[in-house]
């Protein structure tokens, strides 16, 4: 393997790494701190759109895990900075919570069921029949069909939630249309997420606990990657993938010291 630059910058994903079902994993608050200390930029990053970035600093520092607000990077974001991109000033029917309301409220969209210019799919515990019956028609009329990203499981205390991918399979059911997915695995997310903290692929490192989302993304994005088996993705699954991480680890503890 090619020598790499030293890691100058630090992506993290945040559910299976830093947190299990509201708990810090151990070694987390340990990793934040020496990421804070050092100075370095980094990005704790999340393909749930529920949460504003601000929601979630409040719901890690009740936790002990203390990261600034510009540290971190939702789908919500990720999506709301491709469609700023593509179509400024546009209108989207969204199906979704506050964390991607509030995104495309901040990049001056507008939010409408009258002929809007995407229908935006993200995250939320009430999925309605009625929201998705619409959804499939203003996407027949013309509408752009993008969603927040392609999970089509989120975890939950009483097990496994149908989650954004599972109702935008519907949706594409429905109308025959396939939807646009910012989030990972597609590096945009991991892309935007770099600028926007002014780092570059080469020197960067990302940390995720699955090898479809995480670290697909991050080898799209040509960065080294860190698998840590605290999350989804156990030891012998990781030869059924036709890619690897740079290094599996055990948990973020071991990644303390890489700082």
């Amino acid at each position: 393997m090619a020598d790499r630059k030293p890691i100058e910058s630090w992506l993290t994903d945040m559910d299976g790494v830093l947190i299990h079902e509201g708990v810090p994993i151990p070694g987390a608050d340990a990793f934040i701190k020496r990421l804070r200390e050092s100075g370095k930029p980094f990005l704790v990053l999340t393909n749930n759109s529920i949460y504003t970035p601000r929601d979630l600093h409040a719901r890690l520092r009740r936790m002990g895990l203390e990261v600034p607000i510009e540290s971190i990077w939702t789908s919500a974001l990720a999506t709301a900075k491709f469609l700023d991109d593509q179509r400024p000033g546009g209108s989207a029917y969204v199906i979704g919570e506050a964390g991607l309301t509030t995104a495309l409220h901040d990049i001056g969209y507008i939010l409408t069921d009258h002929e809007p210019d995407y229908v935006v799919l993200g995250e939320t515990r009430t999925y309605s029949f009625e929201a998705m019956t619409k959804a499939v028609r203003l996407i027949n009329a013309g509408a752009r069909f993008i969603c927040t990203n392609p999970d089509e499981t989120g975890p939950s205390t009483e097990g496994p939630l149908p989650a954004t991918g599972a109702v935008a399979a519907l949706i594409t059911k429905a109308t025959g249309k396939q939807p646009y997915f910012a989030g990972k695995p597609n590096p945009l997310m991991m892309r935007t997420g770099l600028n926007a903290i002014g780092a570059h692929s080469e020197s960067s490192a990302m940390i995720g606990d699955r090898m479809d989302t995480d670290v697909l993304a991050g080898i799209e994005a040509g960065m080294q990657t860190f698998l840590v088996l605290t999350g989804l993705t156990r030891p012998e699954q990781v030869e059924n993938f036709p890619y690897r991480p740079s290094k599996v680890v055990d948990s973020i503890a071991d990644l303390v010291e890489r700082v």
